[in-house]
């Protein structure tokens, strides 16, 4: 186990080091000048010189890459050009939206997906699967901006339950913080219960159809008893990984969604600042989303080496062959 760790971690590192390479340089190539976007067009060349020399903009691109990165790697993601305040402190203040609403959008996912791939696999093949099969491909297919302004004008603007937009913080209270967050999440976790769904129902399926199944039920267990106490554990493996990646997407994918919701979160951080041409705050949140990405990706491998000892050793199951 420790050796495939290490080799993950290696992954991991080389996987940063060229996502800081790609975002660096994607940044270097936006065109404009942040300089002259803080002072406006009328601004002089001298004002313009001093400024960038403030920023640091008149160096070359790899000092600067390996200025930003060596200061992340001690806590200091720059000064931000528009706030013209640590970079840091901007991020913490709006993790305190985007963390909760990818946890409370998580949640959703993880209690929502599981009942009905049950459902679905329980009834196989009747109603109730197609209707879960054909409700599952729509929330696949419905874009999540159009989710979100169907459930304001359905749920905030018709019925009045919840807040059409803005976030009035958490000192306000807990409930009404979640009360805010709920449409936001409901927004962005529709699409994931669909996608995770789909997956652990054929998984639930496929479980259905081996030996030790068969023989749970010839002992006189029921269908829906079966599935809960047999095949649910072993289907439950190949959705770790899925369900890992989308918390992922829920904190890094949240772009749209805040911005509709208008919620000081990351994602609408990062619309302003690119915006505002604010170069050092676009790397510096792009960097940590990648981080987060990239860190959830490595823990949920490590949890499916932990769970299937044949991940780590590379062994494959054998294939079964049906018939002679």
């Amino acid at each position: 186990m420790l050796i495939y760790a290490l080799r993950k971690a290696g992954l991991l590192l080389l996987s940063l080091t060229l996502s800081s390479l790609v975002i660096f340089a994607l940044i270097e190539v936006i065109p404009g000048d942040p300089a002259q976007f803080m002072l406006g067009i009328g601004a002089e060349e001298d004002s313009l010189a001093a400024l960038r020399q403030e920023l640091g903009l008149d160096q070359p691109a790899p000092q600067r890459y390996l200025a930003w990165i060596g200061g992340m790697l001690l806590g200091d993601f720059g000064l931000s050009y528009t706030y013209r305040i640590p970079v840091l402190d901007v991020v913490m203040e709006r993790l305190a939206v985007s963390l909760p609403l990818a946890g409370l959008a998580m949640a959703m996912v993880l209690v929502a997906a599981p009942v009905i791939a049950i459902i679905a696999a329980w009834r196989h093949g009747s109603t109730a699967d197609h209707v879960v099969g054909g409700m599952t491909q729509i929330g696949i297919a419905v874009p999540n901006f159009w989710l979100a302004i169907l459930l304001i004008h359905l749920f905030a603007l018709g019925l009045g339950w919840f807040p059409a937009g803005g976030f009035s913080g958490w000192h306000n209270g807990s409930g009404a913080g979640l009360r805010a967050l709920f449409l936001p999440a409901l927004a962005l976790a529709i699409p994931q219960i669909a996608i995770l769904a789909r997956i652990m129902r054929e998984e639930l399926i496929r479980a259905a159809d081996q030996d030790y199944f068969r023989t749970a039920r010839a002992k006189g267990l029921g269908p829906l008893e079966a599935l809960l106490r047999h095949a649910l554990r072993n289907a439950l493996l190949p959705v770790l990984t899925i369900a890992g990646m989308q918390f992922s997407f829920l904190l890094a994918g949240a772009i749209i969604v805040e911005n509709v919701f208008a919620l000081p979160g990351l994602g609408r951080l990062v619309f302003q600042a690119i915006a505002q041409r604010d170069l050092i705050m676009v790397e510096s949140v792009v960097m940590l989303l990648v981080f987060a990405v990239v860190v959830v990706s490595f823990l949920v491998e490590l949890a499916y080496g932990l769970a299937d000892p044949r991940v780590r050793t590379g062994v494959r199951p054998p294939r079964v062959r049906k018939g002679p």
